[in-house]
């Protein structure tokens, strides 16, 4: 972020970034159901950080300026939280059955549903409203604290990741989650 607070790639919004995200959500769900052995466990491992971070980011900044910006704001949000409960418990799920048990692409098929479908209503029903109600500059600005809170987390699986996993999904990792929102207040206020 610039000195004034906009993004550097002008006119690239928060919006842009999260819709950016999801079609990577979408494309990691494919890349893992296609791949075997290590190749579709360090798949996996991507997609949940980058589940991790964008969930992170959406508490943080989008859901709270949903609840006081758009139509029904309480109602809007309190539909995507409990979609996200439902996947988060699929999540969960799969990550004790690990990439090499029998059923895990059968169960993987539901998270890349439940998952999408829970995308799709983001953009429809949260995403767009808001993009309708602020400001262009603001959605810009915020920009730089979604590229802030990617600049500090994991951005390739590392050695011993798999105890991470279950931790992530129990509740991401503290220390990951707690550096993606110091990131995002840092830059909020800058």
């Amino acid at each position: 972020m610039s000195a004034n607070g906009t993004d550097p790639e002008k006119g690239i919004d928060v919006i842009d970034l999260l819709l950016a995200q999801h079609a990577r959500i979408e494309e990691l769900f494919r890349t893992v159901a296609a791949a075997e052995g290590k190749p579709k466990r360090l798949a996996w491992q991507e997609l949940i950080e980058l589940l991790a971070v964008h969930e992170t980011v959406e508490e943080e900044i989008v859901h709270p300026l949903a609840r006081g910006s758009i139509d029904a704001g309480d109602d809007v949000i309190d539909a995507r939280l409990a979609e996200e409960h439902e996947a988060k418990e699929l999540l969960k799920d799969l990550v004790e059955l690990g990439t090499d048990a029998p059923d895990f692409d059968d169960r993987l098929s539901q998270l890349k549903v439940a998952v999408l479908e829970h995308a799709t209503r983001e953009e429809r029903y949260e995403f767009m409203q808001l993009r309708a109600a602020l400001p262009a500059q603001r959605l810009v600005t915020l920009a730089g604290a979604l590229r802030a809170a990617e600049a500090v987390a994991p951005t390739r699986p590392h050695p011993g990741a798999e105890s991470a996993t279950a931790n992530l999904v129990l509740g991401p990792p503290l220390a990951m989650v707690d550096a993606v929102r110091n990131a995002i207040r840092t830059a909020m206020q800058g």
